[in-house]
C-alpha cells in the first residue's frame, strides 16, 4: 500500500511539475510576442509548399535580395537600416527564412538543402529575374550552394561574416543528435529553447558577438529579435534544434571552387577569425574580394549601417 501511494504521489508530482513548466513556457511566448512589433510593415506572402514565407519589396531597379543570418532571433528586420538607402537604386527584397521571424515555422528538421530549394523557388516565383544578393552569417552557405546548383539565379554575391569552411562542413554526430532530441521534447525542450532565446541571452549575444560597441545596442533591437524568436509558439524551436544538431550545415568547398560570380566578403573587425575565414575562401576561389569594416563585429549592417552601405554601393557600381 505504501509503495502504491508513493508511486501515485510521484506520478502526481511529475505531472504537476510538467504542467507548471508548460504554463511557464506558454507565458514566456505570450510575453515575448505581446507587443506585435514585427507585424506592422507592408509585406507579401509567398505560399511555399512547406509554409508561408514573409517578404518585403521596396524601390525600383535591378533586384537585390537580402538574406538574414540563420539564427532563431533573426528576421528581415536585420536589414531595416539599409533598405531605404539601397532601394534608391534597386528593387530590394527581404525574406524571413522558413522557421524564422514572421514566416511559418513548421515542426520539421531544417536542412541546408531545404533552404537551397526555398531560395531557388522564391527567386523564380517572386523575383522572376537574376538577382544580386547580400547574405549574412550562416545563411551564406545556402547562397553558395544555390548558386552552384542554379547558375542563372544570382549575379553578384556579397557575404557578411560568412561561416568558416570548417564550420560549414560540420555534420550531425552522436552528441548533436542527442541535443536535438532533448530540444525536440515537448516540455523540457521548450524550456531549454526559452532559456537560450530569452531577452537576457539575446542581449548577451549582442554584447559579446554581434556588436563591437555596446553603446550602439538599441533596446528596441533586442525587443524585435526577442519577438522574432518566439513567434509561432513552441514550433519556433524546431529550427533551433536543427541548427544545434548540425542539420543546417553543408560543406561548400566544391561549390565555392566552381562558381564564377563576382563575390565580395565584408568582415567585421571584431568578428572571430574573420581574416582566416577570408583566406580560406580566397584560397579556393582567388576571384573573391574582401574588406574588413572597422569598429564592427558580426552584424555591421546593424551596427555601422552608413559605412557598410558605402562599401556595398561601391562594389555594386564597379562590378
Amino acid at each position: 500500500m505504501n509503495k502504491k501511494s508513493g508511486l501515485i504521489k510521484g506520478i502526481f508530482l511529475g505531472t504537476s511539475t510538467a504542467a507548471i513548466i508548460a504554463a511557464i513556457n506558454k507565458a514566456l511566448f505570450v510575453r515575448a510576442t505581446s507587443k506585435k512589433l514585427l507585424t506592422t510593415e507592408e509585406h507579401g506572402i509567398y505560399a511555399w509548399r512547406f509554409g508561408d514565407i514573409f517578404y518585403t519589396k521596396s524601390g525600383e531597379g535591378k533586384p537585390l535580395l537580402l538574406i538574414h543570418d540563420l539564427v532563431t532571433a533573426s528576421s528581415g528586420y536585420e536589414w531595416h537600416k539599409l533598405i531605404k538607402k539601397l532601394s534608391r537604386s534597386h528593387s530590394v527584397y527581404t525574406i524571413d527564412l522558413l522557421g524564422c521571424g514572421r514566416s511559418q515555422k513548421p515542426n520539421l528538421t531544417y536542412t541546408n538543402f531545404l533552404y537551397v530549394q526555398l531560395l531557388t523557388d522564391f527567386i523564380k516565383s517572386v523575383i522572376g529575374h537574376r538577382t544580386d544578393v547580400i547574405v549574412s552569417g550562416s545563411s551564406s552557405s545556402f547562397v553558395i550552394t544555390t548558386c552552384n546548383n542554379n547558375t542563372e539565379l544570382f549575379d553578384r554575391i556579397i557575404m557578411i561574416n560568412p561561416d568558416s569552411l570548417l564550420k560549414c562542413g560540420q555534420t550531425p554526430n552522436q552528441y548533436s543528435r542527442i541535443y536535438k532530441f532533448l530540444i525536440d521534447l515537448p516540455v523540457i525542450g521548450t524550456l531549454i529553447y526559452n532559456i537560450a532565446n530569452s531577452r537576457k541571452s539575446i542581449t548577451e549575444k549582442f554584447l559579446t558577438i554581434n556588436y563591437a560597441d555596446p553603446c550602439k545596442i538599441e533596446p528596441e533591437t533586442i525587443s524585435f529579435c526577442h519577438e522574432a524568436s518566439h513567434l509561432g509558439d513552441s514550433s519556433a524551436k524546431a529550427l533551433y534544434s536543427s541548427i544545434k544538431g548540425n542539420y543546417t550545415k553543408l560543406s561548400i568547398s566544391h561549390a565555392l571552387k566552381k562558381i564564377d560570380n563576382s563575390i565580395f566578403i565584408i568582415g567585421g573587425e571584431y568578428e572571430k577569425n574573420i581574416e582566416n575565414t577570408i583566406l580560406e575562401y580566397t584560397a579556393l576561389n582567388p576571384a573573391v574580394e574582401s574588406e574588413i569594416l572597422k569598429n564592427s563585429a558580426h552584424l555591421p549592417h546593424m551596427e555601422t549601417p552608413e559605412e557598410i552601405v558605402k562599401v556595398i554601393e561601391d562594389f555594386l557600381s564597379l562590378n
